[in-house]
């Protein structure tokens, strides 16, 4: 399938789960998380839940970061540059939500992408070979393309694996790791 067919059919499929599944796939996600090797870093990039498109809830993800002591980065999105800006977590940050309904950052101190040790990745479905379908704007593979080789970047799905996304471009940046409620997949 295409990226437009993938789209189509994930958000449909997301449309389909009641809170209470999305909270407990998104509950074995993050424990699911525990187990790869990436807790000796320190500076972590989390998306914040678009509810209203039925995302992952990564508030669970926000409380393991916090339990462990990491700085957690959070991004504003720049909808005329489609860039983000990253910042820190603090006590003191203030969310608002845009036009599409993200959480973000009002202001805040800025964090420099080289700072950047682990990226967890939104999306809408991925394949075998860790390709993934976004929501078509480019944020992540811009963002992800601008961070330091070593980042580590995990996808995190409500589902499982596609065996092949057919319209992959060079722009696309692959993944190392996704998460499911069910499954780890390594991709190197």
């Amino acid at each position: 399938m295409n990226k437009k067919e993938l789209r189509k059919k994930y958000k449909e499929l997301r449309v389909a789960l009641s809170e209470e599944t999305i909270e407990d796939e998104s509950l074995a996600i993050a424990n699911r998380l525990l187990s790869i090797d990436i807790w000796d870093k320190t500076y972590f990039h989390l998306f914040l839940t678009i509810e209203e498109q039925k995302e992952i809830d990564t508030e669970f993800i926000l409380q393991i970061l916090a339990g462990k002591d990491k700085e957690i980065v959070v991004s504003k999105s720049d909808f005329s540059t489609l860039e983000m800006t990253h910042y820190l977590l603090t006590d003191n940050t203030k969310f608002k939500k845009n036009n599409y309904n993200i959480p973000e950052p009002i202001d805040g101190l800025e964090v420099p992408v080289s700072k950047i040790d682990v990226v967890f990745v939104p999306l809408l479905a991925f394949d075998v070979k860790g390709n993934r379908v976004g929501y078509g704007k480019g944020f992540y593979d811009k963002f992800l393309a601008n961070c330091k080789p070593e980042t580590i970047k995990i996808g995190l799905s409500l589902f499982e694996a596609e065996e092949t996304i057919d319209d992959v471009s060079e722009n696309d940046i692959q993944l190392d790791f996704c998460i499911t409620p069910n499954k780890t997949y390594t991709f190197s």
